[in-house]
């Protein structure tokens, strides 16, 4: 079994949401066997930034899946979608 390295790009519901925060309850509710490893914010438009996030896990089924609602369960999270996604 390998690893699964996923880049997701998640947008806030407003320009006022705290993205600091955001990374900090992101770490938080990542399922067991998921590992945060990096985060950074690339500007959208009128002001809003996105924040790109790097999830390691094993290639197992399902499992990009189960990372994305949690993610999308946060609040503040207005949109979650995997932007890359390979093998490492």
């Amino acid at each position: 079994m390998g690893e699964v390295g996923l880049q997701y790009r998640i947008l806030p519901e407003s320009v006022d949401i705290d993205l600091d925060s955001l990374v900090k309850e992101i770490r938080k509710v990542l399922p067991e066997g998921a590992v945060f490893k990096a985060s950074e914010t690339k500007p959208v438009a009128f002001g809003l930034k996105a924040l790109h996030v790097l999830v390691v896990l094993d290639d197992k089924k399902g499992g990009a899946d189960q990372v994305e609602a949690a993610i999308s369960g946060v609040g503040g999270v207005q949109s979650v979608e995997i932007v890359q996604m390979g093998l490492l």
